[in-house]
């Protein structure tokens, strides 16, 4: 099996700890002691060999990705020369793959989620392994917690009969004490953008609806099919760049510095999966978190008995409750207040309602448009 990990973005509402010299991919948001990157690539071990591991990110953050993860060869740390969002990431991804592969499965996940169940998660990838090698291009569904109407959704079908393992070798597939059996495996009937209140309450209800999480197991071959019958302009612009490759890794950079710019700016939900003839999705039920911003961080990281969360630093708190505390070097001390974000880097200090962070990303743009690109 093949990984695929999307290392782009720069998650602008987790500043000021994500900047653009170091996106919140390559940072301990959590107080984990790893990098979300590094915490990604850990989840794949005992899956994905790090010779089978590939980052796709872009070009300023390839340093980053190959001093982070050791293991993994420089050639497998692919970068984008500007930012075209995940379908021409995951082509590039794929035409990798198959120059080793042609039929190979690969798993394609994003690099800056995190998911506390680490078992459940590789139980669920294998079983969406043996779906893929199958034919399907399989997504593993969030089983919703809540009626979020931050995320897209995705309603199940039916379930799928028992899955042959197909005619390629079993030992493409994981192995290990991940037994399989037991979970269940659905057709999907849509993909759905980000609904209002009442539409995601309508769907917590049915108990028939995911979270799309963005995770994508697939044979190559199908998804480079896929890409060929629903974007092929794109597929030109990839096969050329894997021409080249094949012929010269020099000569592939080349062209995928040439041919990149021109590539369609679209995700992979909307470019690809919306629309793929054949997808099944897992459920998956193992603590999983975007973490989108800094509120987030509530839902994984153990409260005090006050419910004040620290993901890093030291908290000395007066009749304070319900606040979240990250800082690199300082000790903060509350009184007498509740539902607050403080993150201290040094540089800057961040304090605002809890529920008001999505503002974030407005106190960025000022911040551009003052020209303080010392403080982004």
């Amino acid at each position: 099996m093949y990984a695929a990990i999307l290392a782009g973005g720069v998650g602008t509402r987790l500043w000021p700890r994500s900047r653009q010299s170091q996106p919140k991919q390559f940072t301990d948001i959590t107080g984990s002691g790893r990098t979300m990157i590094q915490a990604t690539a850990d989840r794949l071990d005992s899956l994905v060999d790090p010779a089978h591991l590939y980052i796709i990110t872009g070009a300023p953050y390839a340093q980053l990705a190959a001093t982070q993860l050791p293991n993994v060869p420089p050639s497998n740390i692919l970068h984008e020369p500007v930012g075209r969002n995940t379908a021409p990431a995951v082509g590039l991804a794929c035409i990798a793959v198959r120059r080793r592969n042609p039929h190979a499965v690969i798993a394609i996940l994003p690099a800056d989620h995190v998911i506390l169940d680490t078992a459940h998660f590789r139980r669920a990838l294998r079983r969406a392994a043996e779906a893929a090698q199958a034919g399907y291009i399989v997504t593993l569904g969030i089983t919703p917690t809540h009626p979020h109407t931050g995320y897209g959704y995705i309603q199940r079908g039916d379930p799928l009969p028992d899955l042959p393992i197909g005619d390629l070798p079993t030992g493409d597939l994981p192995t290990g004490d991940l037994p399989t059996g037991d979970l269940p495996t659905y057709a999907v009937q849509r993909f759905l953008e980000k609904p209002d209140l009442a539409t995601a309450q309508g769907f917590l209800a049915s108990g028939d609806f995911y979270w799309n999480g963005g995770i994508f197991v697939c044979r190559v071959d199908v998804m480079l099919d896929e890409i060929t019958r629903q974007l092929p302009a794109m597929a030109q612009r990839l096969q050329r760049i894997d021409t080249a490759w094949r012929a010269d890794p020099n000569l592939g950079a080349a062209t995928l510095a040439a041919e990149w710019p021109s590539m369609p700016n679209i995700s992979v939900d909307v470019g690809i999966m919306e629309h793929a003839r054949a997808v099944a999705t897992v459920p998956l039920q193992a603590g999983w978190n975007d973490i989108g911003s800094w509120d987030a961080l509530e839902d994984v990281i153990q409260a005090d008995d006050d419910h004040n969360c620290v993901a890093q630093g030291d908290l000395l708190a007066v009749e304070s409750h319900g606040n979240i505390v990250y800082t690199t070097d300082k000790v903060v001390a509350l009184i007498g207040v509740d539902n607050l974000v403080v993150v201290d880097t040094g540089d800057t200090l961040l304090i605002g309602q809890k529920r008001q962070m999505q503002k974030v990303r407005t106190v960025v743009e000022r911040l551009q448009a003052q020209g303080r690109s010392d403080l982004l």
